[in-house]
Formats: C-alpha cells, sequence, structure tokens
C-alpha cells in the first residue's frame, strides 16, 4: 500500500522504508520549538529528568511572543528562565524582544523550517509549517522537553483526509475563509487525530500566506497535523531563505485516504464562526445586524505582509467606526518594518487604529486587547472558545482580515464587499 506525504515523512525520520495509519514509531527530529509560556515548563522537566545538554543547539528555537515585552511579574520570570537556558545551552534559535515576532509566522519567514522536515513544538498551532511540505505538530512540554534533550519523538502515524481543491477564490476571500468553510463543513473533530493533505489544481492558486494560514488551523478541526505539496510557490518561498536544502515528498498515487473531500474555491464567500466554537461558520453577510466593540487584526494565523496589506487597502484614507478598538499586530519585526516603510502604519493610526510590535497577546486574552463582559470582537485568530479573549460573558467571532477590516470601518460584523 503507498503513502500518504506524511506517512513518508515519517517513515524516513523514523528510519523505515514504509510505515501504516496506527503504527507507533520514533522519529528524529529536525526543530524542536517552545514559546514563553510552554518552554518554562519544559525546562523544569529537562532539569528533573537530569539532562546536561541539548541535543543539538542549531534544532532548538525558542520564541518569546505571548506576553513580551512582559505585561507581568509573572511574564518577565518566564523570560528570564527562557533567556538563561537558552544562554546556557547555546541555542542558536532564540528570539527575544527586538527580534521576535509570532513564532508560526518567524520560523517560516527566517528559514528555519523547510520541506521534508519533521517538527515539533510546545504550542498547538505548530501544524502551520505543513504549508511548506513539511510534517509538524503540537505536542505537550514534557514532549518538548524529552525532545531538546534527544532530538527525537515518538508518534502514532495517522491516517489522513484528502482535501482536493478546485478553481480560484473570489475577491475578498482568502486562505482564513477557506479554512473557517472546511471545519464549518466537518466540525471541530472531524480529522481527530488524522493528517489533513490539501491536493489539486486549485492549490497553485492560493499563496504561501493563504496556505500557512490553512494549515495553521488544521488543529481546530482535531488535526494532528496539515500538510500541502511542493509546488513552484513553495520552492520559490524557500529559495534563498531556508537553511537546510529542502526534501521534497509527494504522495503515492495509491495512498490511502479515509475520504476524499472536493473543495470548490470559486465558491467560497467571507466566512465568519462565530461564539463558542471554530465550526459554528455563517457568511458575514448574513450577520450585519450584529454589533462589535473591537476588533484584532493579527496572530499567528492572520499577521503575515499579505494580512497587513489587506487591512490596508480597506482601511487607507477611511475611520474606524465611533466605540471600535482597532487593534493591528504585524506577525514579525521583518512585517512591522515593512508596514513602516509602506506608510501602513501611518494610515492605520490616521484611521484610528493602534499598532502595536509582534506579540500572541490578546489571542488567548494574555494582553492588548482583553474582553469585558458582553463586549464583541472580530478577530483573525484561531479559537473563539468561552473566554477565550477575555471575560467569560465576551464573544469572539473569528473572520479574514477582509472581514475584520471592513468590520472596524462599520462597528458591525460586515461582509468586505460591503464597504
Amino acid at each position: 500500500m503507498g503513502m500518504t506525504m506524511t506517512q513518508k515523512i515519517l517513515a524516513a525520520h523514523a528510519g523505515l522504508e514504509s510505515v501504516s495509519a496506527g503504527q507507533l514509531i520514533s522519529a528524529k527530529l529536525d526543530i524542536v520549538l517552545g514559546n514563553d509560556i510552554t518552554t518554562p515548563v519544559a525546562i523544569n522537566e529537562f532539569n528533573r529528568n537530569g539532562f546536561q545538554q541539548v541535543f543539538d543547539k542549531d534544532r532548538i528555537a525558542i520564541v518569546l511572543d505571548h506576553f513580551v515585552p512582559n505585561k507581568d511579574i509573572k511574564a518577565a520570570q518566564q523570560s528570564k528562565q527562557c533567556r538563561e537556558f537558552a544562554c546556557n545551552h547555546c541555542v542558536s534559535h532564540f528570539y527575544d524582544v527586538g527580534k521576535m515576532g509570532i513564532e508560526h509566522a518567524l520560523l517560516p519567514e527566517q528559514g528555519i523550517v523547510t520541506a521534508g522536515d519533521c517538527i515539533i513544538g510546545a504550542d498547538s498551532h505548530t501544524c502551520t509549517y505543513g504549508a511548506l511540505g513539511a510534517f509538524s505538530t503540537g505536542v505537550g512540554s514534557t514532549d518538548m522537553a524529552a525532545g531538546m534533550a534527544t532530538g527525537t519523538a515518538w508518534f502514532k502515524v495517522p491516517s489522513a483526509i484528502r482535501f482536493e481543491l478546485a478553481g480560484k477564490l473570489p475577491a475578498n476571500c482568502s486562505g482564513k475563509d477557506v479554512i473557517l468553510t472546511i471545519i464549518g463543513m466537518i466540525g471541530v473533530d472531524g480529522a481527530l487525530y488524522k493528517s489533513m493533505e490539501f491536493t489539486g489544481e486549485g492549490v497553485a492558486s492560493l499563496t504561501m500566506d493563504d496556505r500557512l494560514c490553512i494549515c495553521n488551523m488544521a488543529i481546530e478541526a482535531g488535526a494532528k497535523n496539515g500538510i500541502f505539496p511542493v509546488d513552484e510557490a513553495t520552492r520559490n518561498y524557500m529559495e534563498g531563505r531556508c537553511e537546510r536544502p529542502p526534501v521534497i515528498y509527494t504522495a503515492d498515487p495509491d495512498a490511502e485516504y479515509e475520504q476524499t473531500i472536493v473543495l470548490d474555491l470559486n465558491k467560497i464567500v467571507p466566512t465568519v464562526a462565530c461564539p463558542h466554537l471554530p465550526e459554528n461558520t455563517k457568511p458575514a453577510e448574513a450577520l450585519g445586524d450584529i454589533q462589535i466593540d473591537q476588533v484584532v487584526i493579527g496572530s499567528c494565523t492572520n499577521g503575515r505582509m499579505e494580512d497587513m496589506e489587506t487591512a490596508y487597502r480597506i482601511l487607507n484614507g477611511k475611520t474606524v467606526a465611533e466605540g471600535v478598538r482597532c487593534i493591528i499586530i504585524p506577525a514579525t519585526m521583518q512585517i512591522y518594518r515593512e508596514c513602516v516603510q509602506r506608510g501602513y502604519v501611518t494610515a492605520f493610526i490616521d484611521a484610528g487604529a493602534v499598532v502595536s510590535t509582534p506579540t500572541c497577546g490578546p489571542c488567548l486574552g494574555g494582553y492588548m486587547g482583553i474582553l469585558a463582559a458582553g463586549e464583541r470582537c472580530v478577530a483573525t485568530t484561531n479559537r473563539n472558545f468561552v473566554g477565550r479573549m477575555g471575560h467569560v460573558d465576551s464573544e469572539v467571532y473569528l473572520a479574514s482580515p477582509a472581514t475584520a477590516a471592513a468590520s472596524a470601518l462599520t462597528g458591525r460584523i460586515t461582509a468586505p464587499k460591503e464597504v
């Protein structure tokens, strides 16, 4: 029986000729990732188990992105512990204030991850890197500790669902609308511990930022990972960027999939996930009577350059609605600088928005945009669980940057074609 892309990557890293769904394997890791919340727990486990050194200082990435610049004493202590560990073990890929970015935007941008890699990260949205044709998945901090020490991790080989994409996205739609549509179709457990493998002629019409966004939210359907084939767009993105030569895997013609879902991109519309699950999706144009208090454009899902371009296109020369707090967060310092150089930051400020240095803060209700009881937020983040961005009686509506920016101008949930 043939293998899927994911299975081929896992087989290669396990030193096996083939693997099959459900098989338990031990695989070598190319990158082990942690952030300022999960790494301190991993460090404690690392020390508790008596490990003296990391397996490879160049294969570990520690990104301080959730609560930096530090929001309180606890965050400062956590960051200090990460800094000291990184210094003591000469960790090459350590990103602090001034250099950091939101981890899942930063690692692809900096070329730390590449096609064919096997990657674990102590953050559930580590599945982002499947956009490059890598296997990447989130793990707990204990697994991160073991990975830092041994360079290996165990996996149960996932079965797969094939998503065959056809057509091309309409104007004002993006990868966020695609993945919200899919989650709305299959549910938050529709791909539980499975690989979501995206194929079809429609893939070529998706930008790399679209693909990164789609893979980022594979976990919101319960998936172990999401993955795209390596094509010309992927190669162009990786060329001159990645630290290691890419290794390109393709699914076998007789690879086994649990099911195939065909999705016509031409039929995608601006989509919103209503409280309190990402599967609770509705067309944005059907929600125009819902008033909002806040808009957040950013996160590891939608803080990339194309997202900033979209926000600028809609907000430039206009004014955020009275009573709406619009928070815009470029995902990396490189993107932030580009926004400054292009004049986007000035346009955002003139529109009445606030622009932050990179942080995950508002996405998880940490800081930079906490919601009070009864408040509603349209966010380009990835989760809208009860209390996700603040008070348990607040509401989060997940949307694309275009829908979020359009909503900021009207003060209600608004499809981008309406502004």
